[in-house]
């Protein structure tokens, strides 16, 4: 609910902060007094484009301020959730600058916004009526979820659109898998050539680290076989060799330990130190037995090298990448083998996934059908009474395919001329006739729409007398699920109104200046009786006033 609006230096409007009720609210003056002016503000606020020429002359910017209660309305929280935003103790501040060159700035609670970010808000915020591209009823989006909702079927079309997103999945993975085909056929020969050279390769893991051992090994055998005999020889197979030497100094040891036994421990390390001697000069002698000098194996090894080398050049760095790049392109051949029973499969996943979206397409379909001649039928009822005649219908067009959003296109149609064919709601000339028409549909809409707070402009042109009333009748019983804020000229509808604030030039030290305050009482009988064309203070005029006033509160 829009609670207050202050405007500063926008068109002929110094300052001016107008407070709005919840209910019917009316605004009423003189012509050119500015409340249309005050419209546009709003407008302005909502994320209309901003324009030099709004701002008042010889001032710097001008300013448009609104506060919204918010409370409890889950699409303002979720939207302003995406921006990082909340509402401070249900409250949301929204701001709006247009500087004299025109450059335009606007806040959300304080925090910078866009204009496309306002008028997102905007939509959720306030419906405003009497320009065309402002009229959220005028959005074919927006007139199919009306049908949705005042059918009972906001679930299924809900349904629906979970349905084509499955489809759209089925069909995405099958144009991926065929893609992926098509350039595995496209890559095919090379594909195979890759897994060829290396498959044939027999690579181990490791493989290039062990014959770099190996090839070193064979390149110094004669070295390694000439220094492990040293090494036999010198500690375990000479005559003098260490391990006989230590056998020796075993016996000095024993004569020791019997002249002193406190050293008995002593054998023990001469023991431990004569065994790794020996089991060392052992080994060597077995390893200076293996060692071969095979020029043969180490040509064989070099060109196992250069093999695993040239791979590595291609497919590398490391002998790793190149068994995963063999690995990969067996998986992309596999794909050519095996990839039609996997497109066997998502063909039967996308063929159920159609076939459920055309069954819950098809039940939508006829929910809105019916909805449909309801709704037609229920505004029909009310044009005449709101002084309109012709016809009204919602017509719903078959799409070529089934969508997110059914299977036919939504679009409200009007005649409100006989002889006519009914067109596009947007496409209604006048600006008060097309009010009319937004009203009988938010009368009928009422506890359907979302929007808290509708405001119509233009919606007494061409009308008076008993229509007049039953417009204002039909305002009133809307503001009983909205927040109502009407711009008239005509007596009879702001006679119905819960609060009527009145819209006067004022001069001031030589500079016209635009006020609005709420008139009650006496104030607004006369007001009234001016808006009825007589004399505002004769007792005709007066008591005709008081009459209006008096049919709202017997009713």
């Amino acid at each position: 609910m829009l609670i207050e609006l202050r405007i500063q230096n926008y068109a002929l409007i110094e300052r001016l902060a107008v407070r709005l009720e919840p209910g019917l609210n009316v605004l009423t003056g003189e012509t050119g007094a500015g409340k249309s002016i005050i419209v546009g503000a709003l407008s302005l606020l909502l994320g209309e484009r901003a324009s030099a020429e709004s701002v008042r002359a010889g001032a710097d910017k001008a300013v448009v301020e609104g506060v919204f209660d918010v409370a409890g309305d889950a699409a303002v929280a979720a939207l302003l959730a995406q921006q990082g935003l909340e509402a401070e103790d249900g409250l949301l501040i929204v701001r709006r600058e247009v500087a004299a060159e025109g450059r335009s700035r606007a806040w959300v609670n304080g925090s910078a916004a866009t204009a496309g970010f306002l008028g997102e808000l905007g939509r959720l915020l306030v419906d405003l009526h009497g320009q065309h591209e402002s009229q959220t009823l005028l959005r074919p989006d927006e007139q199919r979820a009306i049908l949705d909702a005042f059918g009972g079927a906001t679930a299924l079309a809900g349904a629906v659109r979970e349905a084509w997103t499955r489809l759209q999945q089925a069909r995405r993975a099958l144009e991926e898998l065929d893609e992926r085909r098509r350039q595995v056929e496209q890559r095919a020969d090379f594909l195979r050539f890759q897994v060829e050279e290396i498959e044939k390769a027999k690579i181990q893991p490791d493989e290039d680290e062990r014959l770099e051992e190996e090839a070193h090994r064979l390149e110094h055998a004669e070295d390694l076989a000439r220094l492990s005999g040293t090494l036999h020889q010198v500690l375990y197979a000479g005559e003098e060799s260490v391990s006989a030497r230590l056998g020796e100094l075993r016996r000095v040891l024993d004569h020791l330990i019997r002249f002193d036994p406190s050293q008995e421990d002593a054998r023990e390390l001469l023991d431990s130190a004569f065994y790794t001697v020996e089991e060392l000069g052992r080994r060597m002698g077995q390893y200076s037995a293996s060692v071969e000098h095979d020029p043969a194996r180490l040509d064989e090894v070099r060109r196992r090298q250069d093999l695993l080398f040239r791979l590595k050049t291609k497919y590398g760095p490391t002998l790793a990448d190149v068994l995963e790049t063999g690995a990969r392109a067996r998986a992309e051949l596999d794909l050519l083998d095996g990839g039609a029973l996997e497109r066997r499969e998502l063909e039967k996943a996308e063929a159920e996934a159609a076939e459920a979206l055309a069954a819950v397409a098809a039940e939508l379909s006829a929910k809105r059908r019916a909805a449909a001649e309801r709704l037609a039928a229920e505004v029909m009822a009310v044009l005449p009474d709101l002084g309109l005649g012709g016809q009204f219908e919602v017509a719903l067009e078959p799409l070529p395919t089934i969508g997110g959003d059914g299977a036919e296109a939504v679009e409200f149609r009007v005649a409100l001329n006989a002889g006519f064919e009914p067109r596009a709601l947007s496409r209604v000339a006048s600006g008060g006739e097309l009010s009319r028409v937004m009203l009988a549909l938010k009368t009928i809409l009422a506890r359907l729409d979302r929007v808290p707070t509708l405001v119509f402009d233009e919606i007494d042109v061409g009308i008076g007398g008993r229509v007049a009333l039953q417009v204002g009748d039909r305002l009133r019983r809307v503001a009983e699920h909205h927040q109502v804020f009407v711009i008239t000229h005509l007596a009879q509808i702001a006679s119905r109104a819960e609060h009527q604030l009145l819209v006067e030039k004022v001069e001031r030290e030589g500079t016209t200046l635009t006020r609005v305050s709420e008139v009650r009482g006496e104030e607004r009988v006369r007001e009234l009786a001016r808006m009825l064309g007589g004399d505002p203070e004769s007792a005709a005029s007066l008591e005709h006033a008081r009459e209006l006033l008096g049919a709202v509160a017997r009713a």
